[in-house]
């Protein structure tokens, strides 16, 4: 009784309201400080970072002195601001000081560590985090190094070693020794692209790299694991979950469900679940740790009301309610402590501190709370877009609950239906709510996901979850875990096949953004139906954007970030072509799927007028079957020979031939190489960069060449035939800068105003080669590399200088930047 006079009284205390309105102010004026820091090309300098974390702790103390007046209040949320950005700061600094030496890399290094994170198994080999104890080079000097690497044990063939033995078994928690070859963090940087080197900052690896089994000191296992409770608790769990469930695929969904090892579900289901709009029920969701506090709270509350004793020294409602949030904080972090875990468990213990208190805030506010000690623990956790589907799926779960709170049932039955229809309002409510930012974040959104989250939501939550986690206790379960993934899954991929599954729209500019997330707002506010309808109007923009296209007689040109290896997307008026595919990454993996996919949807229609595939090598080809299965292509050209599998996918396949070509738009496309006399002496023997297309683009002002992988007799045949055809604006480094190609009389003749080599960042074959480099400095040429600049965008009204690089374009300070030395280019 007493308690619940409190309570009331909490909710009539306009001391409470205050309190509430304040944290609201707190919480927006640190995200806001947070959000400008995060938006900065480079680090403050020491100073100015001191002095602002002094100015605005003294700002905070004038604040608090005058706190009673507005002026005082709005300087301290100012103060704390500048403290939020200038804090910021130096926690960014501490983390990029412990980054890789640059002397160190492509070394020889030996380490002694602990495996950190659990290992992810792929085709290729394993990935995993390791926590470096000593290290020191091949003549045993000592070595200062990262405290925690990025490193790959492959088998097989891969970008970043040769032939390798193959691993031994690795665990969470296991001490080795390793010989490795290490990078400072970098990755592909493109347009509406997978920021990698983001990634890398956030989890604090400090560099990359690759275990090498062939030297002196081969990888051996030392004994004495380390003391990693939680990592490995986990590992065994998911040794014994594949011990359990004998189909990886399926004791990959249940090993996500149980302990938030995402990677271990296969990319082809991700795919359904994405297509679906269910991907955010095979993840550790904030729902499942809400569900599991709920029933631990229940029993705790059950069993701590049989003992007198218990009771008498702490009440039984308070007992279960930390109880509740303590076993929610334990399985946030045997889930990994992800952001949506974060977020939940940080949630249930600001509402179970108010309870304490005898306060009863708004569920809003205690989501900005909860909010507000996400960002304080980790600032970059504004950069995920998990963040903000996760915090926003929660508000649109509160508007629901609260309309339906204000529902009454005279009868069961018409409880009953008020229940199914309070989850269809909630349903409904949260995929309209969340369509805007789905759009935001991925240019994508489920038009099935209604339908399947209906099915999905309960049969996840209430049967796959509990006994995915029961089966902890009792192996068993996850076989039964396993059985309803494996029905989860017949019923999903019949809505994935759905031609129409998932509508995917270009990315917006920033005004529809916004306009989009204004939508946003506006479904999540309480307002009557009518009103939150004017979120259709504003979220159309983003649903579908008219992305800018050039005039006719004008081409862009964007030549992508894909590594080692050869991409470049061509856009006219009315239609596109991808001049070759990107590299195959290794088995589980392409330029296509990665890079490539992303990229021609952000840029513009699901579509490809022309795949041009220069050659069969894998550098160039790598990516066109993911291309191809992803998107219609009206055209293939290519010199691949009949019988090829990309020729037989192609609805309609045409050699490249020289004197041959078409025009788009205004825009001509001729064929230079090869020659119809090459293509009838090739054969198996024929090196494929013998025959690699060359294609000239013209537009009314300016011109492009791309010739593939040709070397110098290709480009002296090519010459003789007609010296002036290959004169262009901009050339593509032939064969990314290999020292056979790019002679002397090849750039007097195309004599461009800028060249592009598309390179991967100290890739094995050391292209390009200095020889080329300094070819192409003789003559003044700027010359653009991919591995420095990211992608590179040009439009042909303009002059070659004024082309972008996507790392000039998005510079962040966690962005891998050149040497001094690189920096000097011609």
């Amino acid at each position: 009784m007493e308690r619940g006079r409190a309570s009331t009284a909490a909710k009539d205390d306009p001391g409470d309201a205050a309190v509430a309105l304040r944290l609201g102010g707190l919480a927006v004026a640190w995200g806001a400080g947070v959000a400008w820091q995060l938006q900065q090309p480079a680090l403050l300098a020491p100073g100015p970072r001191v002095a602002g974390l002094a100015l605005g702790v003294a700002a905070l103390v004038l604040a608090w002195a005058a706190r009673r007046r507005t002026a005082g209040w709005a300087a301290g949320l100012v103060a704390l601001a500048l403290l939020a950005a200038a804090s910021t700061d130096q926690r960014a600094a501490w983390r990029l000081a412990a980054q890789l030496d640059p002397t160190l890399e492509g070394r020889d290094l030996v380490i002694v560590g602990t495996v950190a994170t659990l290992p992810r198994q792929g085709p290729d080999g394993v990935r995993f985090a390791f926590a470096v104890d000593q290290a020191r080079d091949a003549a045993g000097r000592p070595v200062a190094l990262p405290p925690r690497l990025w490193l790959g044990w492959w088998r097989g063939w891969h970008d970043d070693t040769a032939l390798d033995d193959p691993q031994a078994p690795l665990a969470a928690g296991q001490r080795w020794r390793f010989t490795v070859r290490l990078k400072r963090p970098h990755g592909t940087l493109n347009p509406q692209g997978f920021d990698r080197e983001l990634w890398l900052f956030e989890n604090g690896l400090g560099a990359t790299g690759h275990v090498r089994s062939a030297g002196a000191h081969p990888a051996r296992r030392l004994s004495g694991d380390a003391f990693m409770p939680v990592e490995r608790a986990r590992q065994a769990l998911r040794d014994a979950i594949a011990r359990q469930v004998p189909d990886p695929r399926l004791a990959g969904v249940v090993a996500a469900l149980a302990i938030g090892d995402q990677a271990a579900i296969d990319r082809e289901d991700w795919e359904v679940f994405r297509s679906t709009g269910v991907a955010h029920l095979v993840a550790i969701s904030g729902l499942h740790i809400t569900l599991l506090a709920w029933l631990a709270a229940a029993a705790i509350g059950r069993a701590w009301r049989c003992s007198a004793t218990l009771c008498l020294g702490w009440p039984a409602p308070v007992a279960a309610r930390w109880g509740g949030v303590g076993c929610a904080l334990a399985y946030a972090l045997l889930a990994g402590w992800g952001v949506p875990a974060q977020r939940t468990v940080l949630m249930l213990a600001v509402a179970a501190l108010l309870a304490q208190a005898a306060r009863d805030w708004p569920g809003p506010l205690v989501l900005l709370a909860a909010g507000l000690a996400v960002v304080g623990l980790d600032p970059w956790a504004l950069l995920q877009p998990g963040f903000w589907l996760s915090f926003a799926a929660v508000g649109l779960l509160m508007l629901g609950n609260a309309e339906a709170a204000t529902a009454r049932s005279p009868s069961r039955l018409h409880a009953v239906g008020r229940v199914v229809r309070h989850g269809l309002r909630t349903q409904v409510v949260a995929t309209l709510g969340l369509a805007p930012l789905t759009l935001l974040f991925f240019q994508q959104v489920s038009v099935v996901g209604f339908v399947a989250n209906l099915v999905a939501i309960p049969l996840v939550t209430l049967v796959i979850t509990p006994l995915a986690l029961a089966g902890a206790l009792w192996a068993p379960l996850w076989s039964l875990a396993a059985l309803g993934v494996q029905g989860l899954l017949a019923l999903l991929q019949p809505l994935a096949a759905w031609p129409a599954a998932a509508l995917s729209v270009p990315a917006a500019p920033a005004w529809a953004q916004a306009l989009g997330l204004l939508a946003a707002v506006v479904a999540l506010l309480p307002w009557p139906w009518r009103l939150r309808g004017l979120a259709l109007p504003l979220v159309l923009p983003l649903a579908w954007p008219l992305p800018p296209r050039p005039p006719p007689g004008t081409f862009e040109l964007q030549a992508a970030d894909v590594g080692q290896g050869g991409a470049v997307l061509v856009t006219t008026a009315r239609h596109r072509l991808l001049y070759d595919a990107g590299p195959q990454y290794g088995r589980e993996g392409d330029a296509g799927q990665r890079v490539l996919l992303p990229l021609l949807r952000a840029t513009g229609p699901a579509r490809l007028d022309a795949l041009v595939v220069s050659h069969r090598d894998s550098d160039h080809a790598g990516g066109a079957a993911s291309v191809m299965a992803a998107l219609p292509v009206a055209v293939l050209h290519s010199s691949l020979e009949a019988g090829h599998a990309l020729r037989d996918r192609a609805p309609v396949h045409r050699p490249c031939v020289a004197g041959e070509g078409w025009t788009w738009d205004g825009v001509h496309f001729d064929w230079l190489h090869p020659a119809a006399d090459d293509l009838a002496r090739a054969g198996p023997a024929t090196r494929p960069n013998v025959l690699s297309c060359v294609l000239r683009i013209r537009g009314a002002q300016r011109s492009a060449l791309l010739p593939g992988d040709v070397e110098a007799p290709q480009e002296a045949a090519l010459l003789q035939r007609d010296r002036a055809a290959p004169a262009a604006d901009v050339l593509l480094v032939a064969h990314h800068g290999s020292r056979s190609s790019s002679t002397d009389a090849w750039l007097d003749a195309v004599a461009p105003s800028l060249a592009i080599a598309q390179v991967g960042y100290r890739n094995r074959f050391g292209h390009p080669a200095p020889v080329v480099v300094d070819r192409f400095a003789a003559r003044g040429i700027p010359l653009r590399r991919s591995d420095h600049c990211g992608a590179w965008t040009w439009r042909s009204d303009q002059p070659p200088e004024a082309g972008r690089c996507e790392r000039e374009v998005r510079r962040r300070y966690w962005h891998w930047s050149p040497p001094p030395a690189a920096e000097a280019e011609p």
